[in-house]
């Protein structure tokens, strides 16, 4: 068994189920920034969802991005650069922070 089903994705409105005001609210705002233009078309919007899912790590978005990215006219190149664009971001993300470790190995002086 796994945690993520594929299936769960169709679930994802049964969130609502708990909290339906904050749910309306959320699903109201996602659909504004993601399914309409604005200085962004909704093919960069959807883009930038495909690569962040990657960055995030989940499954459920990665599934619905690919599809919605094939949807709106994006080839494999374009989708797969984006993934690296957000694999060198988080790898640089991870990387910057060690000049936090460096101050600290700076001022015990075990570095110049």
């Amino acid at each position: 068994m796994s945690y993520y089903e594929a299936s769960d994705l169709k679930k994802f409105p049964k969130i609502a189920d708990l909290s339906p005001e904050l749910a309306k609210k959320f699903f109201s705002w996602y659909g504004d920034v993601t399914g309409t233009e604005g200085a962004l078309t909704v093919r960069e919007k959807t883009l930038i969802a495909l690569a962040v899912s990657h960055a995030l790590k989940c499954p459920y978005c990665i599934d619905a991005y690919t599809v919605t990215s094939l949807e709106k006219g994006l080839d494999p190149e374009q989708m797969m650069e984006a993934v690296h664009i957000a694999a060198a971001m988080s790898a640089g993300v991870t990387l910057v922070h060690s000049v936090q470790m460096q101050n600290h190995l700076r001022d015990k002086g075990v570095i110049d």
